[in-house]
């Protein structure tokens, strides 16, 4: 019986170390203690949430952060179900939000929703894995029902949440639908009855949602487990999408690869602990080499994005994006494969063309002031001659290759 109790402490306590891996907040982590006490005595693992709207098309690198937390819970033999909000996904999560969302189509969800689905599995195990939409449970509501619902919750509480709280003192429109996103992903946790939910920091206020309707349903309150907010390229802001600052989980190896290459040295062990699977102890071993500067910060990076191509394109194809990243930019060598560009004589004015028009029309930039921008840094080469002059015309000459920035070339090919 001693040894029994023994094992159980000991296999509880390797569980916390794991679970609280890079967490930000756990609320309440006595409840979350008790519930895997209950479980290892028992043998019947916790039922884990994750909650995902599928509002775009992709994910990417900052999403992954709460997938590896969900695959960890998996490793140790706890119950995951990933819910696809095709329903709150029509609303909008108002998170973070000045203005209302604009309202998805059905059929923008489904395609978005398949997508998902493919994109997960690279890192969850698809065999232990349940996902289900919450339209199952959301659609048979009768309208008695959703006003029994918007019942358990005040019009004052609600204003309480910052983003709402924000657009009510500037007179900022909030219309009715989305107090109801909160409570549609909060009765998800009752339809599953779920022990605990996983989230982003920004996603606090419905995490607790999920606590309370569950109470006020006579269920067993779940733990919110929220994980932090990964910065993206720029350092500063979070990873997204339309900021440009994002690495896609479905991106080359080349470029995902040049890409984890950018990041500022500052953020390598923050990426570690949170989208890859190294170990602590092994992370703390890389951090302790860092500060007393027996690991180069250009190694330990390179490390870091082998390891993450490895994840989603496997060892084979980090070793070479590895080593064309190396012939690129240590042996100033050119890619393996160098995009053509077709440039149509009409886009000439007099045999000439303004430059950043070209890095432009050539998909190097994403318009003429950026171009403006990498040019004035220094950071456009034609034929490996740098050009400052954001101003300059060139005359295109037939096979000439332009780099912009660090990782994009362009061969010009004349009609």
């Amino acid at each position: 019986m001693v040894g029994r109790r023994i094992t159980v402490e000991n296999e509880l306590r390797k569980q916390l170390e794991i679970i609280k891996r890079g967490v930000a907040e756990l609320i309440p982590e006595g409840e979350l203690v008790e519930k895997l006490k209950k479980s290892l005595k028992t043998g019947q693992p916790l039922h884990i949430k994750l909650g995902l709207d599928p509002t775009a098309p992709d994910i990417h690198l900052g999403h992954t952060v709460v997938l590896q937390k969900l695959r960890q819970f998996q490793e140790l033999g706890h119950n995951v179900t990933i819910i696809l909000g095709d329903y709150t996904a029509r609303i909008g999560d108002p998170t973070g939000k000045s203005e209302t969302r604009k309202q998805l189509s059905e059929e923008e969800v489904k395609a978005n929703a398949n997508t998902y689905e493919e994109q997960i599995f690279k890192i969850l195990d698809k065999s232990r894995t349940k996902v289900v939409f919450n339209s199952r449970w959301l659609a048979p509501l009768t309208f008695a029902d959703v006003i029994e619902l918007a019942a358990k919750y005040t019009v004052a509480r609600m204003l309480e949440r910052d983003d709402f709280n924000k657009r009510f003192h500037n007179e900022l429109p909030i219309s009715i639908h989305e107090f109801f996103y909160p409570l549609m992903q909060g009765y998800d946790s009752v339809a599953l009855k779920a022990d605990v939910e996983l989230g982003g920091t920004d996603q606090k206020f419905n995490l607790l949602m999920g606590r309370h309707l569950q109470k006020e349903y006579g269920q067993e309150p779940q733990v919110a487990l929220m994980m932090p907010i990964l910065e993206g390229l720029d350092g500063v802001q979070k990873m997204s999408k339309s900021l440009g600052n994002y690495i896609g989980i479905t991106e080359s190896p080349k470029e995902m690869y040049g890409k984890t290459m950018s990041i500022a040295d500052e953020l390598m062990i923050r990426y570690f602990e949170l989208v890859t699977p190294i170990e602590m102890e092994e992370i703390s071993r890389i951090r302790t080499g860092l500060e007393q500067g027996t690991l180069h910060p250009r190694d330990v990076k390179m490390r870091l994005s082998r390891e993450i191509v490895t994840i989603y394109h496997g060892e084979k194809a980090a070793l070479k994006a590895e080593e064309e990243f190396k012939n690129i930019f240590q042996k100033k060598e050119l890619p393996d494969e160098v995009p053509e560009y077709v440039l149509d004589p009409n886009d000439l004015e007099d045999g000439v063309i303004w430059l950043p028009k070209l890095l432009t029309l050539a998909g190097l930039v994403a318009g003429t002031s950026e171009g403006k921008r990498l040019v004035k840094q220094g950071a456009v080469r034609i034929d490996d001659e740098r050009v400052n002059d954001p101003e300059i015309r060139i005359k295109p000459e037939n096979g000439s290759i332009i780099k912009a920035g660090k990782r994009k070339f362009a061969k010009i090919v004349l009609k």
